[in-house]
């Protein structure tokens, strides 16, 4: 150890300079003996603790103090988004789960979304305001894009438009961590921390996204019979107390969609942002597109005609075959190599006992009059559908 000495002291005395992300790990310091001074073979665990006694002499050991702090009632929660994996419908698949926790009761609530955009953002705050039951009078966020802008000098922000109408509409104050200082939202961050380690931990298994996330709205219930340290009353009773002083829910919520009006191509698909969706319309119709976290949904002189489940992949086209069956009735040829049909295969909505009765139609009337039919036949499945 005795060669080692002198290079660690230097390699401390650089860091004192150095960018505090930048400095040196014992790890590092270790590897770095190993590689400079071949002769010299420290154990790991003789560095890690010469390094840590240097650091302290040198006043450089990174135990950062943070004052304990106390919240009133309904004054503050934290919000954070994390990632987890969750196994639906047999897929492993990565989500970003929404966090949104109270700093005095300590009672929490997570929703799990395919993608942390603008609108899963502003629609996870409702429904956390409905399972709270109330506002809090001032919410901590990072920097998020989906508030923020630019950040300005200190504590200012230019916001997104949309994050300033939805916070004027629930009526709350937005407050911003330094950047690079998680600590200044530590309580979401342990909250987010306890949660993995009791509820994503094994890997949740749900047939879809809906399901998984009535099993995070059950976990969250479940917590509130847990009691936090350094007090006495669990989180479910200190909710109770706090829901008095909560400020109260909007008459009406805010509109979540993020509009647009494109036109209809020659394919049958309107175009949003990079993705195009089908609508049974002529070409050239100009729709109201309405994106929400989950589904796009499209309007035509106020009435809804179509919704997709949107897709967060880009320059796609998503069909539905029922959106094309008054053009199949007049072109019934087209009907199987489509790519509407293909996808209704895919997405188990074309089952192989439609093709059985699909052949049995062609071996009775023809093929196109046979091809015909069940064109006619999947109209008629498909209003029933709708009506029911």
């Amino acid at each position: 150890m005795a060669p080692a000495v002198s290079l660690i002291d230097s390699i401390l005395e650089s860091d004192r300079k150095a960018p505090r992300k930048q400095r040196h790990t014992s790890r590092r310091i270790y590897d770095r003996i190993r590689a400079e001074l071949p002769g010299c073979t420290p154990a790991e665990r003789t560095v890690r603790q010469y390094v840590e006694r240097r650091k302290q002499a040198l006043g450089v050991a990174e135990h950062e103090v943070f004052v304990p702090q106390s919240y009133d009632w309904g004054v503050e929660a934290q919000v954070d988004w994390y990632e987890a994996y969750a196994d639906l419908d047999g897929e492993r698949i990565k989500l970003q789960v929404f966090s949104m926790r109270s700093m005095a009761s300590g009672a929490a609530f997570h929703r799990a979304y395919p993608c942390a955009t603008q609108q899963a953002f502003l629609e996870a705050h409702e429904l956390a305001f409905a399972y709270f039951e109330g506002v809090f009078r001032r919410l901590r966020y990072d920097n998020l894009s989906s508030a923020v802008k630019k950040i300005l000098r200190g504590q200012q922000r230019e916001l997104t438009s949309r994050f300033i109408a939805f916070r004027s509409h629930w009526q709350y104050q937005a407050e911003f961590c330094t950047p690079g200082e998680g600590h200044e939202k530590g309580g979401v961050e342990g909250e987010v921390g306890y949660f993995r380690r009791n509820h994503w931990v094994p890997v949740p298994v749900a047939a879809d996204l809906q399901a998984l996330n009535r099993k995070l709205l059950e976990d969250c219930r479940a917590d509130e019979s847990r009691i936090v340290s350094d007090q006495s009353e669990c989180v479910g009773a200190r909710l109770l107390m706090e829901k008095e002083h909560l400020l109260p829910l909007a008459a009406e919520p805010f509109d979540l969609a993020e509009v647009s009006f494109p036109r209809v191509d020659q394919t049958g698909c309107a175009k949003v942002r990079t993705n195009s969706y089908s609508v049974p319309l002529k070409p050239g119709s100009i729709v109201e597109a309405r994106v929400y976290s989950c589904t796009v949904e499209f309007r035509h002189h106020g009435n809804r005609i179509a919704s997709h489940e949107r897709c967060y992949s880009r320059l796609q086209k998503i069909f539905d075959l029922e959106h094309y069956l008054d053009v199949l009735d007049r072109k019934p040829g087209a009907l199987r190599g489509s790519t509407p049909l293909a996808q209704w295969r895919a997405q188990g909505r074309w089952p192989e006992s439609y093709d059985r009765i699909w052949e049995q139609m062609i071996e009775r009337q023809g093929r196109q009059p046979g091809t015909r039919a069940m064109v006619t036949s999947s109209a008629w499945v498909a209003s029933s559908a709708t009506r029911s």
